[in-house]
Order: structure tokens, then C-alpha cells, then sequence
């Protein structure tokens, strides 16, 4: 049986043409009028990369501030003691504990975007495996969210630092913004995490590196964005 969509939906797909990739500033303006929703809708970002996510060698974690931000402030919550916690506090974190936090968030509480803890604290915050893992929310030092500078890890945060990661189909979604974003915003957002993306590069990775590029709204088709601007 052929899949329904909704009315908003269908117009929306006729202002976009499925088998044409279109420049950056083109695709960007035409995403930002699919959304028509009732919402400030998330524009979103998704690559198709040349790696096996399989091998260690050819796996894609990490973490980029966008210039930007995304439209969104995060909520921190930050597993720290003494002097740490201190600073934490005071960069604006939400929620900064030890022990207690622990066990509030072992308890089932998971109100917060994202967690940072300090190297030292990491033993005991290893406890919450099982519950911050599957969420993708358990500190990692290549997302800069296991560290000893705080302050640096909760401003990002709060400015708009965004975490990517590959997933097992070699697939990449991120983040770029809301749709109430200027076309330039959004444009400069997308070009910063393409030249991110490009950076990290395994050394290991064969042929075309990144194959596919889209942008689409959060209730709305994905539009196709050519690569051959970029030297990939």
C-alpha cells in the first residue's frame, strides 16, 4: 500500500525536485520553505560517507562548535567535586555533583542534553554505562566531554557545540539549526561542519569519501546538496 503523507507535506515535496542536487545557499533557501509547520522546525544535516564504521580505523566521533549555534540551549550536567565543581557552576552548567548526581541519574532522572565529567570522576561515572550509553550520552574525550577544563567544555556547550557520529551504516546527522535561521546562518553552519566532516577523514578510507549530502526540515523532504563545490 503506498505510504500517505500528510497535506503540508505533499506541497512541500512539490517545491522540491528528487533527482536534482542543488548548491548549498539553493538547498538551504528551499529547506527553509518546506518548513511549515507550527514549530520553529530543526534544519538538519545528513551525510553518506565512503567508511566502514565496522573497523575501528574508519570510525567518525567527535564534536564541532557551529558558529551559529543551533537554535537550541542545551542543558549540562556536569560530574565534578571541589574546585572543578566550583568552576563548572560558575560556566553555567545546570546540574554539577558526585556521588548524589550519580545515583539521581541512576534513579531514572534524565533531564539534560549532555554530560561532562572530569578524568577523575570517570570510575564512578563508568556506573551509568547502561543508563547514559544507549542515549549517547555518556562522556567521551574526543567529544571534549571528559576534561579537567570545565569551563571551556560547559561554554561550548552552551554556545552550540554539537557532537557527530557515524553510524553503523556509514550515515552522519547533525544539526545545522532552526528554520527561522537567515539563509547565511544556516548556510555558514553547514560549510563549517562539511569542512569538519573533510577533516577527519580516516586515513584508511577508500574512494569517495563523502558520497551523498541532504538538508531537510524536521517535517519536511530532504533536499539534495551537490558535493562538487567542495573538495572532498
Amino acid at each position: 500500500m503506498a505510504k500517505k503523507y500528510s497535506k503540508k507535506y505533499e506541497d512541500a515535496l512539490k517545491l522540491v525536485d528528487r533527482e536534482k542536487s542543488y548548491g548549498v545557499t539553493e538547498a538551504v533557501d528551499l529547506v527553509k520553505q518546506t518548513a511549515t509547520a507550527g514549530f520553529d522546525e530543526t534544519i538538519e544535516l545528513a551525510a553518506r560517507l565512503g567508511v566502514d564504521p565496522k573497523k575501528a580505523d574508519q570510525q567518525i566521533r567527535g564534536a564541532v562548535v557551529l558558529p551559529h549555534g543551533t537554535g537550541k540551549t542545551q542543558s549540562v550536567i556536569v560530574f565534578a567535586k571541589g574546585e572543578k565543581a566550583k568552576e563548572a557552576e560558575e560556566a553555567g552548567a545546570d546540574v554539577v555533583g558526585e556521588e548524589d548526581l550519580i545515583n539521581k541519574v541512576s534513579q531514572g532522572w534524565m533531564d539534560f542534553d549532555v554530560v561532562v565529567a572530569t578524568p577523575d570522576m570517570m570510575a564512578q561515572v563508568g556506573k551509568l554505562g547502561r543508563v547514559l550509553g544507549p542515549r549517547g550520552l555518556m562522556p567521551n574525550p574526543k567529544t571534549g566531554t571528559v576534561t579537567f577544563d570545565v569551563t571551556k567544555a560547559v561554554e561550548e556547550i552552551k554556545a552550540g557545540k554539537v557532537e557527530y557520529r557515524v553510524d553503523k551504516t556509514g550515515n552522519l546527522h547533525v544539526p545545522l539549526g532552526k528554520a527561522s535561521f537567515e539563509t547565511a546562518k544556516l548556510e555558514e553552519n553547514f560549510r563549517t561542519m562539511l569542512e569538519t566532516i573533510a577533516k577527519v577523514k580516516p586515513a584508511a578510507a577508500k574512494g569517495t569519501y563523502i558520497r551523498n549530502l541532504a538538508v531537510s526540515a524536521t517535517m519536511g523532504p530532504g533536499v539534495k546538496v551537490s558535493t562538487n563545490e567542495f573538495k572532498l
